[in-house]
């Protein structure tokens, strides 16, 4: 199962990504199933860093590292 692979890895990587209609910010695990959002970067790290902690409740297979992705959508108009 896929969380069997989440459970042993020793980094998780999210999806960020910015609400350009309402403003704010999205991240999603990926291969997880862990959500989360915010207003602003930093209550986005926050927010993640405790997802985290709440989705492995044993600290030690939690990852160590935390990556978090930015991506960014530009249209080019003609």
């Amino acid at each position: 199962m896929w969380w069997d692979n989440i459970m042993s890895m020793s980094e998780i990587i999210f999806e960020v990504r910015e609400d350009e209609t309402d403003g704010g910010y999205t991240a999603s695990a990926l291969g997880g199933g862990i959500h989360t959002e915010s207003k602003t970067l930093d209550e986005l790290r926050q927010n993640v860093r405790e997802a985290v902690d709440c989705y492995f409740e044993d600290p030690v297979k939690a990852p160590s590292i935390i990556r978090l992705h930015f991506v960014h959508d530009e249209v080019l108009a003609r």
